[in-house]
Formats: structure tokens, C-alpha cells, sequence
């Protein structure tokens, strides 16, 4: 057998073991050919990519499809992960998962195009926030390099679609590499409090100060 036709049946056997995984734990809200029910879309172009994201960061499977997905562990381990990814890239011309390199991202220019175009649902220190009608945006700080551009290209839930006319691989890995320099960057001047930013935290101060001034006359007042 020659390392060309051993590398396709390596390929074949994932999709067969991608495929008994779905039609176990995906197919009741998918369908079993991926083609959606009542309960879940179709996912005929979801691609490795879609695949990938939704169970790597626990959002599939769902146990209630009338809800929102939101991160959890991962029921499944690393390398089921792989084969149902290859099983559902199988059934049509979705994106692939991206080749992610924050090394080769600019952190200004990470910085710029994620203001325009995410800090708005995101927050702009990657906190998350409510973006109407009963959904948020999530927290960004435990988003691995690659899930922060899988979700640029598959855009899940309310999140739109950045291709790669949009967004080149340039700005995805500058943008995920914004991201990582967040999580790593120091907070200057004590408690960080997450970087939810500078009106909230000012808030926060704000009534803290009240808070304690008040207790302290309320102190002062019973002494007297």
C-alpha cells in the first residue's frame, strides 16, 4: 500500500468513527445526514471549522436546543473531537479549521480591527456582554487562538461572518493575537477586575467609597 493510499484510508476510517459519534450524540437535533430537524439546524456547510468550535468549547451537545450555547467542558476527548469534525466536513464545502499564528499577528493592528469590529458584542477588553434579545457575547478570555478565528468564520449564533475577503489571515492572527496580549498583559495600579472597563470599574470605586464613607459617619455618629 502506498503512503498516499494509507493517508486516505487514515482518513476514511476518522470520517466512519466521526459518524458513529454524530448519529449518537448529534443526529436526534441535526438529523441523521446533517440536513437539521425541528430541534437543530442543518450543518450541511458547517465544516470542520463549525464542528470543531461547537464541541471544543462545550457548547455542543445541547441539552436544551431552545436556549443559547454557552462554553462548558467538552463532552467529548481531543481526538473524538477530530472525528466528528471530519464526519460533518464530509458533508459539504464548509471551512476548514484555520491554520493559527499568533506570532505572525500584530497586536496594534490586532487591537484596531478588533475595536471596530468586535469590541461592540465583546466589550472592549473581551469581557462579553448582552447584545439583545435574550443573548450575549461571550467572554473572550478563554478562547484559544483558534476558536477566536473559527468563530470569525463560521460566526455562531447572532455573531456575523468574517471571511477571508473581510478579515485575511493577517487580521485573524492579528486580532487573536490582540486577544492573547490581553490575557497576559500586567493590570497596572492594583485589582483588575477583569478589564470590564474603565466606566464600570469607575463605578465600582465610586460606590465602594460611598459604601465605606457611610459607614464610617454611621461610626463616628454612634460613638458620639
Amino acid at each position: 500500500m502506498s503512503s498516499l493510499a494509507g493517508v486516505a484510508s487514515a482518513v476514511t476510517a476518522e470520517v466512519q468513527e466521526g459518524e458513529a459519534l454524530f448519529q449518537n450524540a448529534c443526529s436526534s437535533c441535526h438529523g441523521p445526514d446533517g440536513r437539521g430537524t425541528d430541534l437543530g439546524p442543518p450543518i450541511l456547510d458547517a465544516g470542520a471549522a463549525g464542528a470543531d468550535f461547537m464541541l471544543s468549547t462545550g457548547r455542543m451537545p445541547l441539552d436544551d436546543p431552545h436556549r443559547q450555547p454557552i462554553r462548558k467542558p467538552p463532552a467529548f476527548n481531543s481526538e473524538q473531537i477530530s472525528q466528528i469534525a471530519a464526519y460533518v466536513a464530509s458533508l459539504g464545502d464548509g471551512p476548514e479549521i484555520p491554520d493559527v499564528d499568533v506570532d505572525e499577528g500584530e497586536v496594534a493592528l490586532g487591537q484596531q480591527l478588533y475595536s471596530e469590529n468586535c469590541a461592540a458584542c465583546h466589550s472592549s477588553a473581551g469581557a462579553g456582554g448582552a447584545v439583545g434579545a435574550g443573548l450575549e457575547a461571550p467572554a473572550l478570555n478563554r478562547s484559544t487562538p483558534v476558536e477566536v478565528v473559527e468563530a470569525m468564520r463560521i460566526g455562531p449564533g447572532a455573531m456575523p461572518v468574517f471571511q477571508e475577503e473581510t478579515l485575511s489571515k493577517h487580521d485573524a492572527d492579528s486580532i487573536a493575537s490582540y486577544l492573547v496580549y490581553l490575557r497576559e498583559v500586567p493590570d497596572p495600579g492594583g485589582l483588575g477586575m477583569r478589564r470590564i472597563g474603565p466606566i464600570a470599574e469607575g463605578a465600582v470605586a465610586w460606590i465602594a467609597g460611598i459604601g465605606l464613607f457611610v459607614l464610617i459617619c454611621r461610626f463616628v455618629g454612634e460613638k458620639e
